[in-house]
């Protein structure tokens, strides 16, 4: 249920930006469900693996990140690899371009009371 639920908010959230900036070297929009659902996998690791690298008062929880991905029927090995990881690596380094305001909007986004996917983010 807990999945679904994510699943849910996740899917919901789309239309919002996952950080203050654009990511303008990202791939092109996918254009089917399958590909929208990788892409989204792959934005919320980029976005975990910039945490972990340039938020010292935030750390990812992956447990969570697991169940969301798993959620979006997609298995969080797959990101670690192939054409994904360029896609996880081209969004961790958008965020990376402002890192005190995409700091503050992942906290505010995805961390304890985020407003997006609450809990992704979490204090050390």
């Amino acid at each position: 249920m807990k999945q679904i639920v994510l699943a849910s908010l996740l899917m919901g959230s789309l239309t919002l930006p996952l950080a203050a900036q654009p990511a303008p070297d990202a791939p092109p929009p996918p254009d089917t469900k399958e590909e929208r659902q990788k892409n989204t996998a792959a934005k919320l690791a980029g976005l975990l693996q910039f945490v972990s690298a340039s938020c010292p008062e935030s750390k990812p929880n992956y447990e969570t990140f697991k169940t969301v991905v798993r959620g979006l029927g997609i298995e969080p090995d797959a990101l670690a690899g192939g054409e994904l990881i360029l896609r996880v690596k081209a969004y961790a380094d958008v965020y990376g371009k402002d890192v005190p305001a995409n700091c503050a909007k992942a906290v505010a986004n995805f961390g304890e009371s985020g407003t997006i996917i609450p809990g992704l983010v979490v204090k050390p």
